[in-house]
């Protein structure tokens, strides 16, 4: 066992950013009123929720800060953005996903499947892109709402999700376009003010902002009935009184997020394209998963052949070295990865497949640790595999 942790999980969640922390610190013990209460004291908190709502809209390049409500969580978002246009639009019955989707908005969709709606999932290639011309073909008079993530949060590889509402909205412009933004806010470049994209789900703990804090972007003139009924928080969408220290470190976060953005395209992505690359050169079984240009610069997902994903998170553990086998909300299960499956990625590899993702408080030191051990333990753990003979053939094709 070693005391040193290399964090390469930011794709499960990241580490509060000290900056965020101290914008949040007042508001627990001394900023603490309620900002709905008329009081000065209580105005002073409203202040801080609604400088937060228009950090949050510059973040996403919104219209108006009144496009944007505040929620608990990304999983939050999504059930509100995608359950609240089906109850808007009862009389549709057909809706339309990727089968490469976070279980926010899978889940929700196989729910409203076993309520009885016609569910057109769209497939993607081997490298996790989808075909437009599937989108156009799957969309009839009946279909409410598309959604779609912007992100892949296992493999990085970005949909096409502006060309995507575009198309929608030219076939049928009442359709509404959801986009879990989850895991590309902070990576790439946002602007919905000049797109088809009606609603858009971010999470704080995706970009140094604490859990249990995200945000809605919906936009001006998109019927959308109240996720929670109550009091007047939100517009009336969201009822409880508002997470003020949460919210404040939320807009904090989408801030520092965008000053940051070229330093997480330009260094963030030199770090991840050194670890993969190292990963490849060094490591005859090793492969890469998805698309290798058009992704988050952050993120690398690769497949070790022919032996177990679980064993290698165990060892890169004892080291030290946090990665993943995908999803965080999946990893519980021994199931593979519906995403690598449905990108058919071959068996061989399925299993073995790892994601390393990282923040731009990620070290080039660490990057150099994990390019030192990783070959050991993958080495190891081939000496120990059933497969000898196809592993053989790998190694005399790498030399």
């Amino acid at each position: 066992m070693t005391e040193k942790t290399i964090y390469l999980d930011n794709n499960a969640t990241t580490m509060v950013d000290p900056k965020v922390f101290e914008a949040m610190k007042p508001y627990f013990c001394e900023y603490y009123g309620n900002p709905s209460s008329m009081h000065r004291f209580g105005g002073q908190t409203a202040k801080a929720v609604a400088k937060a709502r228009e950090q949050v809209k510059n973040f996403l390049g919104a219209s108006d800060s009144k496009e944007i409500i505040f929620t608990a969580s990304g999983s939050e978002g999504d059930n509100m953005a995608i359950r609240g246009i089906i109850e808007a639009n009862k009389t549709k019955k057909h809706i339309i996903t990727t089968k490469v989707e976070h279980p926010a908005v899978l889940n929700v969709f196989k729910y409203f499947e076993k309520q009885g709606y016609d569910v057109t999932y769209l497939g993607v290639d081997s490298k996790g892109n989808i075909d437009l011309n599937e989108l156009k073909n799957a969309i009839t008079n009946d279909t409410a709402i598309v959604s779609m993530m912007y992100a892949n949060n296992e493999t990085g590889v970005i949909l096409p999700v502006e060309k995507a509402a575009k198309l929608v909205k030219q076939i049928n412009p009442k359709i509404k376009f959801h986009v879990d933004a989850v895991q590309a806010a902070g990576k790439i470049p946002i602007d919905v003010k000049n797109t088809d994209i009606d609603l858009m789900t971010i999470a704080g703990h995706k970009i140094h902002a604490p859990k249990g804090i995200g945000a809605l972007y919906v936009k001006t003139g998109t019927l959308l009935p109240a996720f929670v009924i109550g009091g007047h928080q939100e517009r009336g969408k969201r009822a409880g009184t508002e997470n003020v220290p949460y919210i404040v470190g939320l807009g904090e976060a989408c801030e520092l997020a965008q000053k940051s953005l070229s330093y997480e395209m330009s260094e963030v992505k030199r770090l991840r394209d050194k670890l993969e690359q190292g990963i490849i050169k060094s490591i005859y079984n090793a492969k890469i998963n998805g698309e290798t240009e058009n992704r988050v610069p952050n993120t690398t997902n690769i497949g070790f052949q022919y032996i177990e994903g679980e064993l290698i998170l165990l060892h890169l553990s004892d080291l030290g070295i946090c990665a993943s086998s995908g999803s965080a909300c999946t990893s519980g299960s021994l199931e593979p990865s519906h995403v690598l499956k449905s990108m058919g990625v071959p068996f061989e590899s399925l299993h073995g497949s790892i994601r390393f993702s990282l923040s731009r408080f990620t070290k080039e030191e660490e990057i150099d640790y994990v390019l030192k051990v990783l070959p050991e333990v993958i080495f190891k753990l081939n000496k120990i595999s059933p497969y000898q003979k196809e592993l053989k053939a790998l190694e005399e094709k790498h030399k």
